[in-house]
């Protein structure tokens, strides 16, 4: 039976990318960045004015100048004005304003008096202001044609105010791929209709779908099918034709109605694995279609099939679409754990501060596989690997985080 890990590996290798679309800047939040975005000229693309207060030469004040007479004013937005040949002059200055021409500082309007056009700089100021005070330079936080934001990057709202800040008005972004899920069985009845006592509600669906939404894939349709063979057959051959992914949950385990694995075979879904050694979601199952949709195929115990999403289809989507992948991220134990099975062992944690100040994980098993519920207040899970069944505090593991 595949570890985890290398049940991921094949998963990520038989994934083709998704195409690349152009997507308007103002709907493009929450896509991935195909093509980078560069500075489209200097940044700041002016000496920018930081303060509001007075435009004038250091030299006139490092020389003893004090009092300024004022020859108008300058907003943002506006032309600069220049201040001439006179040592005197100064401009009354807005922040945000393009430096006016002679000028190279701003004193602000807190270290100076007015008197009509006249202004007098403060003795303490004047002696500490130099060349360059309250101006942000042209370039210096990023010259024209320098890269700012890199290919296969999420974009959100820093993201999208730089790509505006750059004359994006579209942007080259992965393809949305279109993603069924798929609950399987007799048991289950939607949400708000009549149940009896040997039935459940439909969750599975909704928890994937919302999962899916939160990390980025918004186009998520929902299905159900009853554990009919002729049923399954029919509506699957029209749903691997139709989308981009596609999540089964339950009917995947060795039950006399469990007729997906047969069924996909059938459909020409190429199978590439049965079975994981984890808990939970042993029993899962992947495969490709024949026109290279991806089939997942997951417990329907609740738990497992929601675990077994951020385990390896988020990942694998977030592959697909070429988004940049960070270092995984580590977490200790924040207590020892006991796992004596030869299985991965995906843990419900929830993450607090020890007396340092450091980030752990403090274990919160849930009762089974079935128990959603116990999931609340979790923050995500830890993978603990096979073939140690004691984990002490302190042991340091990978952490998944719950979107």
């Amino acid at each position: 039976m595949l570890t985890p890990a290398e049940a991921e590996k094949l998963i990520l290798a038989s994934l083709p990318a998704a195409d690349s679309e152009d997507c308007p800047l103002g709907a493009a939040h929450g896509r991935v960045l195909r093509r980078e975005i560069r500075a489209d000229r200097d940044l700041p693309p002016f000496d920018r004015v930081t303060m509001d207060g007075f435009a004038l030469r250091a030299e006139v004040l490092a020389e003893g100048g004090r009092t300024f007479r004022i020859i108008g004013l300058q907003a943002a937005g506006m032309l600069p004005r220049k201040l001439g040949a006179e040592d005197d002059a100064c401009v009354e200055i807005m922040t945000g304003a393009v430096r006016p021409e002679g000028a190279d500082c701003v004193v602000p309007y807190e270290e100076t008096s007015r008197d009509g056009v006249k202004m007098t700089v403060a003795e303490p100021a004047a002696k500490k202001i130099q060349a360059g005070f309250a101006i942000h330079r042209r370039g210096s936080d990023h010259p024209a044609g320098e890269r700012i934001v890199p290919a296969g990057t999420r974009l959100g709202g820093r993201e999208i105010a730089v790509a505006a800040a750059c004359g994006c008005e579209n942007l080259s972004v992965a393809a949305r791929p279109r993603i069924a899920v798929v609950a399987t069985g007799d048991e289950l009845v939607e949400p708000g209709m009549p149940v009896a006592p040997h039935q459940i509600r439909r969750s599975n669906d909704y928890g994937l779908r919302a999962a899916l939404i939160a990390a980025g894939y918004p186009v998520v349709e929902r299905f159900h099918l009853r554990d009919v063979r002729e049923e399954i057959e029919h509506r699957l051959w029209h749903i691997l034709a139709e989308f981009d992914a596609v999540l089964l949950t339950g009917g995947v385990s060795k039950g006399k109605f469990d007729y997906l694995p047969t069924v996909l075979e059938g459909l020409q879904v190429k199978k590439l694995f049965h079975g994981v050694a984890q808990r939970p979601g042993k029993p899962m199952w992947f495969g490709v279609s024949a026109r290279r949709t991806p089939v997942f195929a997951l417990p329907g115990n609740p738990a497992a099939s929601y675990t077994c999403v951020h385990r390896y289809v988020l990942p694998a989507l977030a592959r697909a679409s070429g988004v940049t992948e960070g270092p995984l991220r580590m977490i200790p134990l924040a207590e020892a754990v006991t796992f004596r099975p030869p299985l991965a062992y995906f843990l419900p944690v929830r993450l607090e501060s020890d007396d340092q100040g450091k980030t752990v994980a403090r274990p919160d098993p849930i009762n089974t596989s079935g128990d959603f519920a116990g999931l609340i207040g979790t923050d995500g899970f830890v993978e603990l690997p096979a073939g140690q069944e004691e984990f002490p505090a302190g042991y340091t593991a990978v952490f998944r985080p719950w979107v």
